[in-house]
């Protein structure tokens, strides 16, 4: 019997995630030729218009579980939810993406197949028979290629690595199947607010730009040049820990090893130094610009282009540029 993929499509304030899409493309690249990959949405009130949108995608059903319950992420309601379909569907792999929520779903997924895990994955190949899942070591510093023994798997995709999955020729679209979401009656945790600290429209975790600042910035003032460029660019803001520690911006901001990691296409460092705890963040980005006024600065041994200067005159320059060339 053919091998069965299940990638569990994220969403947020009613958008499917792009890491959703590159989970699925993961899946694919897994799957062979017969192999069936499916897909499951949860969520509160509207998630069945975003399950139409994923039906446009190559997969063989998309499973709609759909519950107030399920409004927000709450990893008790989430696990019970998809304990049924699991049960049933017994997928040989479960796909997800590298989130905040992938990472927390992901082990208590494993757990319940009794799979093993693979997370952080960065790049997929076929190694021989086996699937080759390459992920990063030591804050980025090496990487190593993983395979499984044997099925059932769980992998989590590490946002911005894989192109995200294309529609399905010919305007085919996949079944929807919709599913009784079984939360429980009772909850040992119960979600009363979320509150989001945003980098503005795009999520820093996904941003294609991202303009980042360090204690060079001096200043929660100092980081307002930093929003304009990003707003003009449509990237995020993003910042080095010594940042957040001195007060200028709060620590939902932070890149590093303790803080998030970001892949853009572009990196603009910002009166960055360039500590090797910031680097395991973000040294994973095409391309790296640094703007700094010490021209022995560590992070220009990481970039790709360095502007040594004052970046209270570098980036309005640069913004300035940039609007002119985009308009």
């Amino acid at each position: 019997m053919s091998p069965t993929y299940l990638v569990i499509a994220e969403h947020r304030d009613g958008k499917l995630r792009q890491v959703a899409l590159e989970a699925l493309q993961a899946a694919l690249l897994a799957a062979s030729e017969g192999d069936a990959v499916s897909a499951v949405i949860l969520g509160g009130e509207g998630t069945a218009a975003l399950a139409e949108e994923l039906a446009v995608y190559p997969l063989a059903q998309v499973y709609l579980l759909e519950d107030a319950a399920l409004g927000t992420y709450n990893p008790e309601a989430y696990a019970s939810a998809l304990a049924p379909l699991l049960d049933d569907a017994r997928p040989d792999a479960v796909f997800l993406g590298h989130t905040a929520v992938g990472r927390d779903l992901g082990p208590t997924l494993a757990a319940r197949l009794q799979a093993g895990q693979i997370s952080d994955v960065v790049a997929i190949e076929r190694d021989g028979e086996r699937i080759a899942f390459t992920r990063p070591l030591y804050a980025g510093k090496a990487f190593e290629k993983r395979t499984f023994a044997a099925y059932p798997w769980v992998v989590t995709v590490r946002p911005n690595n894989l192109p995200a999955a294309t529609p399905a020729e010919g305007g085919r679209k996949a079944d929807i199947v919709r599913r009784q979401a079984e939360a429980p009656a009772s909850l040992r945790t119960v979600v009363q607010e979320v509150v989001r600290k945003t980098t503005g429209k795009v999520d820093l975790a996904e941003a294609k730009i991202v303009v980042s600042g360090g204690r060079g910035v001096k200043s929660a003032e100092g980081f307002k040049p930093l929003e304009e460029l990003a707003g003009v660019l449509n990237g995020a803001v993003g910042a080095s820990r010594g940042a957040c520690d001195a007060g200028y911006c709060d620590y939902g901001l932070q890149i590093g090893q303790t803080g998030k990691v970001v892949t853009p296409e572009i990196y603009i460092a910002c009166g960055i130094s360039g500590a090797i705890q910031h680097l395991a963040g973000m040294s994973g980005s095409r391309v790296i610009i640094a703007i700094n006024k010490d021209p022995e600065a560590p992070i220009f041994k990481v970039a790709d282009y360095g502007i040594v200067g004052d970046l209270f005159e570098v980036v309005p320059l640069l913004t300035q540029e940039f609007r002119r060339a985009l308009a």
